[in-house]
């Protein structure tokens, strides 16, 4: 399992979020165990602040951190 940080913090950004990680098969836990997939779960979240993702079974994790750069936290 990897963990990273990503920010949400607008509708825009959890739209194309959620499209991305739709492209792979690997299971995606955003912390507070919401299904990373589900666009109503994300908006049960405080977007405004930096949310912790679990990716789960990735065997294509490189490919996955190139889709979600636009996403991440550097800190």
């Amino acid at each position: 399992m990897k963990t990273i940080k990503i920010s949400l913090n607008s509708i825009d950004k959890v739209k194309t979020f959620v499209n991305v990680i739709n492209r792979f098969d690997a299971e995606f836990d955003l912390v507070s165990v919401i299904d990373a997939k589900s666009i109503m779960g994300i908006f049960s979240l405080d977007i405004s602040k930096p949310i912790d993702l679990n990716i789960h079974n990735a065997d294509n994790l490189d490919e996955i951190m190139e889709q979600l750069q636009p996403y991440l936290v550097t800190e």
